[in-house]
């Protein structure tokens, strides 16, 4: 600690008066080092942990902090026990887990190091010195003892690791999950490291580290299912254990743990919707992740299957429907119905009145559908034409439902209409769309169509609404997609709640932030 921010009394000097002592214990950064030294003896001393928090090096946000005591008040928990269950939920954003997870490698570290260190750089470390300031000199790097000093450290360590991570999953199995089977297998990952450290340190004498390991991973791989075998294999243990068998006695106590600690995202790279060195992304994806991370995780990377509502099975038929009706070449608003007839019986509608209301619903909407084909000037030319094109390193691709030729003297060569069987919108509702936008890109990079404009079809209301797309447009759809590919690849699949997303959402029942 420089002497300016201890002068004129230093640590270990007692001021000298009394009312040079209360000035003295009214400096900010004296009140800093008790409220440490505080939490180290006491640790459910609430307003101690709070400013060690709210305090340099960690400054969590007042926000953040709040979290966490709430945390606390309604799991009846202390603030550092608080604090460790807050670093695994959904809620709370990735600089205040990294921040509450600063605090507490700091505390252990200053746990360890309490009694054989003198309180001036116990002091140092909790105010930002890191826990190398309190390392004590080592024995040479090279010395076999210290070396077999350090994988039992290690494995102590991870030891601790094991534990935690057995209380955390076992918290979980509790609650509705729907990735349960992937922390299961981060808590048998993390035992066949337990494992695989215990059978270095009982590996024959005069073999080296990097010859045990090839063998012991083989063995553990063998016994690991699929899944568990990707987490093992995206572990950094090894890359610790091999960094220099002489240099390994050098690690301190913090390397170590941040190379052990517990990982859980990381391992869902594997899993990931890989096209090259990007994703293989579609309009759908797009708006998902963008509505809610969490959701795109559960959907297209946990690949969680749902059951279709009524709704959903009903606007699939309606779309077969006039598929079929123009592949097939037909004409008559007979054909149109009869194509009706075979999707409901294919799509194993039953007879309820809301069927039935459906039913009779669609009847409709086809009749004012050919209605309207029939008066149009227009001429469909390509029906679900799929597209696939580069954007970045990701590869885009999805499928128009329909491409018409527009007549001569119209502001475009060709129109790209989407049905929709949901409630319209107007064009100032759909002013940030996604989806249009992305087909217009695609009509132009794909399909090499230079003048096209897009509409969607709202089948069920006869009523087509154009959406008007610029080169603005055109960038900003770009900018959406390399951000969304960016989330994704950085596995940022923090949920984002909110009445409309929620009510919509699939998996809201399961989802531990969902606004109900």
């Amino acid at each position: 600690m420089p002497a300016s921010r201890t002068a004129p009394a230093q640590l270990g000097e007692p001021p000298g008066s009394r009312e040079e002592a209360a000035a003295f214990l009214e400096r900010v950064e004296v009140r800093d080092v008790l409220a440490w030294t505080r939490l180290l003896i006491e640790p459910h001393d609430a307003a101690a942990v709070v400013r060690a928090l709210a305090r340099p090096p960690i400054e969590l946000r007042q926000a953040d902090l709040a979290r966490v005591i709430q945390i606390a008040r309604r799991r009846k928990l202390d603030i550092v026990s608080a604090l460790t269950l807050a670093i695994e939920l959904p809620q709370v954003p990735p600089d205040a887990r990294e921040r509450i997870q600063r605090f507490l490698d700091l505390r252990h570290a200053a746990e360890t190091a309490l009694e054989g260190v003198r309180p001036d750089l116990l002091a140092r470390m909790a105010l930002g010195g890191g826990p190398e300031a309190c390392e004590q000199p080592r024995a040479r790097p090279g010395d076999d003892v210290v070396q077999v000093g350090q994988l039992r450290r290690t494995m102590q360590l991870l030891r601790d690791e094991v534990l935690a991570s057995a209380a955390r999953i076992g918290g979980r199995l509790g609650e509705l999950r729907l990735d349960t089977d992937l922390d299961i297998s981060h808590g048998v990952v993390r035992y066949m490291e337990l494992l695989k450290l215990s059978a270095l340190l009982q590996r024959p004498s005069g073999e080296t580290i990097q010859e045990a390991l090839a063998d012991v991973n083989a063995r553990l791989e063998a016994a690991a299912s699929p899944l568990q075998r990707e987490i093992l294999q995206t572990s950094t243990l090894d890359e610790l254990l091999l960094a220099g068998e002489a240099e390994l006695g050098t690690r301190s106590e913090a390397v170590v743990r941040s190379k052990i600690g517990h990982r859980e995202e990381p391992s869902l790279g594997p899993f990931l919707p890989r096209k090259g060195l990007g994703l293989a992304l579609s309009a759908s994806d797009v708006e998902t992740y963008r509505s809610c991370p969490l959701r795109y995780k559960f959907a297209r990377v946990l690949r969680i299957p749902t059951a279709q509502t009524l709704q959903q099975r009903f606007g699939i038929a309606v779309h077969r429907v006039l598929e079929r009706y123009h592949a097939e070449g037909a004409s008559t608003l007979d054909q149109m119905l009869d194509l009706l007839d075979d999707a409901w019986r294919r799509g194993g509608f039953g007879d309820s009145e809301t069927e039935r209301q459906l039913r009779e619903k669609a009847r409709t909407a086809l009749q004012c559908y050919h209605a309207r084909l029939l008066a149009q000037a227009s001429e469909p030319v390509w029906l679900e034409r799929s597209f696939a094109f580069r954007l970045g390193p990701h590869q885009v691709r999805g499928r128009v439902d329909r491409v018409d030729r527009l007549p001569p003297g119209e502001d475009a060569e060709y129109e790209l209409i989407d049905y929709k069987t949901s409630r319209p919108k107007d064009a100032a509702q759909l002013q940030d769309d996604i989806q249009l936008s992305l087909y217009a890109l695609a009509a132009r990079e794909a399909w090499q169509l230079d003048s096209s404009r897009q509409a969607y079809h709202y089948v069920l209301d006869d009523r087509k609404v154009p959406v008007p797309r610029d080169e603005s447009d055109m960038r900003a759809v770009t900018d959406a997609v390399l951000e969304v590919g960016e989330g994704i690849l950085a596995q940022r699949f923090e949920p984002t709640p909110s009445q409309t997303v929620c009510a919509a959402c699939d998996y809201r029942l399961a989802c531990p932030v969902a606004e109900r």
